[in-house]
């Protein structure tokens, strides 16, 4: 289609508030492909079994939706600077300080895809917010967006990393983008001296078992011994491979997403509660919010874990 209409859907994406929007066809990586087998064949996915079932569409995203012409991708900005909790409460990884980002995501992919087939006359979309198989990572970086960082988050140059990836498919063969191809880290290695629990077995190679993030949201089982301590106040989720990126130091910037903001600091459940609390209480308390995935019995796990971390004295975190 004509340059008109990648422009179009690039205003539109902008109008609808994402900071960055990039398109590409949905040509399958060879060197995605690879290291996606690679970490599969080691184990690196842990409990998240699903990311066996999916690996066929994330090695060709084709599969997807055989009608798929191109993908529009987007980035929306979730930064908070101040995400230190209150006395007494875990430590919230910045993404799921507010609403639940795939909600707010989906609502307004949507309307993109709404706007984008209204300016063309015709077409259909389907819309992925980190709920399906597809490799949104790669797909932005082929949509020029970024590149990965060495600890494989996506660093877009004006933004840094703290954004949430979101792709609208379309039957329309809009104009592609450049894709991504210098790595701008160098020799920069603070995000992997950084991990608290050394995750990172090589650069741009994530343990997701030895993750902070996996540990407290999508493991199930208990938290390993020889982890635990090093989870210091993490509750659910982990920024410190984030919060010392120079990207993130220099660029990252407050959010305007109302959603994406915190509630007040003393509104978040003490540790003691979320120990006690029974189901029907963690669904009023979190429903609507990322907090829900590792349920009532995860939560209590992981704020377990915290206090037993806070009793005994926790490693000071790494320095940002």
């Amino acid at each position: 289609m004509s340059a008109g209409a990648k422009a179009a859907a690039k205003a539109a994406a902008r109008a609808l508030g994402f900071q960055a929007c990039g398109i590409t066809d949905l040509r399958s990586s060879p060197e995605a492909v690879r290291a996606l087998d690679a970490w599969l064949g080691r184990g690196m996915q842990g409990e998240m079994r699903y990311m066996e079932r999916q690996a066929p569409v994330r090695r060709d995203p084709r599969r997807a939706w055989a009608d798929a012409r191109s993908a529009v991708v987007v980035l929306h900005n979730y930064y908070q600077r101040d995400a230190e909790p209150a006395a007494g409460r875990g430590r919230v990884a910045r993404y799921a300080l507010g609403a639940d980002y795939h909600d707010v995501m989906r609502e307004r992919l949507t309307a993109l895809g709404q706007r984008i087939v209204a300016e063309a006359g015709a077409g259909s979309f389907r819309v992925y917010v980190d709920a399906g198989p597809l490799p949104e990572r790669e797909l932005a970086r082929l949509a020029g967006l970024g590149w990965f960082g060495k600890n494989t988050m996506l660093i877009h140059p004006r933004l840094g990393s703290f954004t949430f990836i979101g792709v609208v498919l379309t039957d329309l063969p809009l104009a592609a983008d450049a894709p991504f191809e210098a790595d701008r880290c160098g020799s920069c290695r603070r995000c992997l001296d950084a991990c608290p629990t050394a995750a990172f077995s090589a650069p741009h190679v994530l343990d997701a078992t030895r993750c902070i993030s996996y540990l407290t949201i999508e493991a199930r089982s208990a938290t390993p011994a020889e982890l635990a301590p090093r989870v210091g106040n993490w509750l659910f989720g982990c920024d410190v491979c984030q919060d010392v990126c120079p990207w993130n130091v220099r660029f990252a910037e407050e959010t305007a997403e109302p959603a994406y903001r915190a509630k007040p600091k003393a509104e978040w459940p003490t540790l003691e509660e979320l120990v006690r609390m029974t189901e029907r209480e963690h669904e009023e308390v979190f429903e609507g919010t990322a907090l829900e995935r590792p349920g009532r019995a995860g939560l209590a796990r992981n704020a377990a874990v915290v206090l037993e971390n806070e009793r005994r004295g926790r490693p000071e975190s790494p320095a940002v």
